[in-house]
């Protein structure tokens, strides 16, 4: 005999590998739902009720624990990945409310800048109208002023702030 023959020899399987049958793969499946770690008693009677070499049975088990593992780790990545899709599209809800918020923040610091420049401008006319003694038309403009300034405030003059329905819903 040479070399090469006893070479092969050595690694030549004492049983033939077969495949499983689906009986044998159910009652593998049911095992291993019960339990995914394989002593070496539960092995050696798995072996013997499947009528395959108890190697074959861990192998078995260790490839089922491995699917087992990358089942779990995609349902959990695609979990987290809705998880994301929805912050971010909270996220992006946000910024918009934010958008719009800081849009009617400047209109109404427009509207109260607008409303102070006149009220000065009412107020310096109003120390010149009493050297005068023509205070009654500038009292009628004062007033008309404050009522103004009254309806900006409260939002009743160009929709400058929101109305209850149109509020935010940021922590409901």
């Amino acid at each position: 005999m040479d070399f090469f023959q006893s070479q092969t020899r050595k690694y030549q399987p004492k049983f033939s590998k077969k495949r499983l049958t689906k009986d044998q793969v159910r009652l593998l499946e049911a095992s291993f739902d019960l339990n995914n770690k394989l002593d070496s008693d539960r092995k050696l009677q798995l072996a013997q009720e499947l009528g395959v070499p108890p190697r074959q049975v861990a192998i078995w088990y260790q490839n089922k624990r491995a699917r087992w593992k990358n089942q779990s780790l995609e349902l959990d990545c695609k979990a987290l990945q809705l998880r994301l899709d929805s912050a971010l599209g909270d996220k992006r809800k946000l910024e918009k409310e934010i958008e719009r918020l800081k849009q009617e923040l400047q209109k109404a610091q427009e509207v109260l800048l607008s409303c102070n420049i006149t009220y000065s401008t009412l107020s310096s006319l109003s120390t010149s109208a009493d050297e005068d003694g023509s205070s009654s038309l500038l009292e009628d403009s004062k007033l008309g002023l404050d009522k103004e300034l009254y309806a900006c405030l409260i939002g009743a003059a160009g929709d400058q702030f929101p109305k209850s329905d149109d509020r935010h819903d940021l922590f409901t």
